[in-house]
């Protein structure tokens, strides 16, 4: 039997890089010693989430992959604890930025990049003021006997974004995320559509998913928390509410929910040639 023993992390930040990083580290050590061999930190973790307003001096946040301080900082420790980290942060290529995670491997070295595809904007959330589309395309990585796949935050929404990865063989999908109250609308929670959302990624693609979001206030904006990791079928392993700081561990077991999948025939039994209209402009 494959097994798999991932873990998420939940927690505030401030808007200091240095004491971010420490604090991530803190709790990715804290899930390699509980057997993690996958630790997924939240999107953005390297400060706080700069998208509410859109201020042309933030984009001096964003490095190179191969220089940014927190992406060096989890290659060192990944190779320290021999683990996968999957790493949001604001990426600098030439004169484009992009919403980026390096995928880090138990030597440190980075697999790949992946870019968020999906750009939201609205109050709040105004991402597409900083960041281009990604231009990777969805990426999955083979890591610790199975397949990995990952989306980056408003990404998790997109049904289409859980089918691709999984017809590209992932066998986990992880979503590093930063969402919390609507400024709009305070009478908007969507902490429960978030994780519902996701939670159907898994139901309808027979697969277990991880989520990562943070929590506390920054500048006015509250940030909910809930991270959780569900099986296949959708039910919860380990969650958390709106307040908590800490890591949530669980073993996955990748054949079985295989086998689960295979069971259901939701793959055997797709229509490709009827799809076409999900290729076009609406």
């Amino acid at each position: 039997m494959t097994k798999l023993t991932v873990a998420t992390l939940q927690l505030a930040f401030s808007d200091d890089i240095d004491a971010n990083i420490a604090e991530v580290t803190k709790l990715v050590r804290e899930a390699a010693k509980q057997g993690a061999k996958v630790v997924l930190p939240p999107e953005l973790f390297e400060g706080h989430y700069f998208c509410q307003v859109e201020d042309e001096g933030l984009f001096a946040r964003a490095r190179p992959t191969a220089d940014h301080k927190a992406v060096k900082a989890m290659q060192a420790l990944a190779a320290e604890l021999k683990i996968h980290i999957p790493t949001s942060f604001f990426e600098a290529d030439g004169p484009h930025h992009y919403n980026s995670l390096a995928m880090i491997d138990p030597d440190g070295k980075i697999m790949g990049v992946y870019r968020k595809s999906h750009i939201p904007d609205g109050p709040g959330y105004e991402e597409k003021f900083y960041f281009r589309p990604g231009n990777t395309g969805f990426k999955t990585w083979a890591a610790q006997g199975t397949t990995l796949g990952v989306g980056i935050c408003w990404d998790q929404w997109y049904p289409e974004t859980a089918r691709a990865m999984m017809l590209m063989g992932a066998e986990i999908l992880f979503y590093p995320t930063a969402i919390g109250n609507e400024p709009h609308d305070p009478d908007l929670d969507t902490s429960r559509l978030w994780r519902r959302a996701m939670i159907g990624h898994a139901v309808s693609n027979v697969v277990p998913v991880v989520a990562a979001n943070r929590i506390g206030t920054e500048n006015g904006q509250t940030f909910y928390g809930h991270s959780f990791i569900c099986d296949e079928r959708g039910d919860m392993l380990a969650e958390f509410g709106k307040d908590e700081t800490g890591v949530l561990v669980a073993t996955l077991d990748i054949d079985l929910a295989k086998r689960h999948r295979a069971a259901f025939g939701f793959f055997r039994d797709r229509r490709p040639e009827l799809y076409g209209r999900l290729t076009q402009d609406i």
